[in-house]
């Protein structure tokens, strides 16, 4: 019987890259975990991330690629999450749509409710309708899910933003 080396206190084993392009711009995943797969981020020409995970930071990680990352720490606990959170995401993501050539990760440790709640909210600043905005995730990504208590909160923060009304709703990028 062989068995397998033990792995060094804090070293994670290797995980794939966990990445679905939405946009010709935007992008959703689960989690990064590591240099290695950070090295793979950079090469798909990722230029920005919001990692929506409380699990883990990824600044260190991309770092060594100039990929900036906008780390917004929150729970996946099913909970209406604050406007706020949506507000510097989104923001972040249409700051670095100021470069053409920018291209933005939006990822949490799964890819499956917290990053697809904030590119749900990230496509309708951009001028796609909830609807389908949901329908375009779902295509390109199935295993996203759309709890209703996170849709109350990308339709909460679409409220408050359309009062203060700041981007226009231009859609960088095509559908892939």
């Amino acid at each position: 019987m062989r068995r397998q080396p033990l792995r060094q206190a804090g070293e994670r084993r290797a995980r794939p890259v966990d990445v679905t392009w939405i946009t010709d711009k935007i992008a959703v995943g689960g989690g990064i975990w590591n240099a290695v797969n950070m090295a793979e981020i950079a090469r798909a020409g990722i230029t920005h991330i919001i990692n929506m995970q409380i699990e883990f930071d990824d600044t260190s990680l991309a770092a060594a690629h100039e990929i900036r990352v906008m780390w917004t720490a929150i729970d996946d606990d099913f909970e209406p999450k604050p406007v706020d959170i949506f507000e510097r995401g989104v923001e972040f993501a249409l700051n670095a749509f100021q470069v053409p050539e920018s291209r933005i990760l939006v990822h949490c440790a799964a890819g499956v409710h917290r990053a697809p709640m904030m590119a749900l909210a990230l496509l309708s600043v951009l001028g796609w309708k909830l609807e389908e905005g949901v329908a375009l995730l779902a295509l390109h990504r199935p295993v996203v899910e759309f709890p209703q208590v996170y849709l109350d909160s990308v339709e909460a923060f679409l409220k408050q933003h359309q009062r203060g009304r700041r981007h226009p709703g231009v859609i960088p990028g095509s559908t892939s």
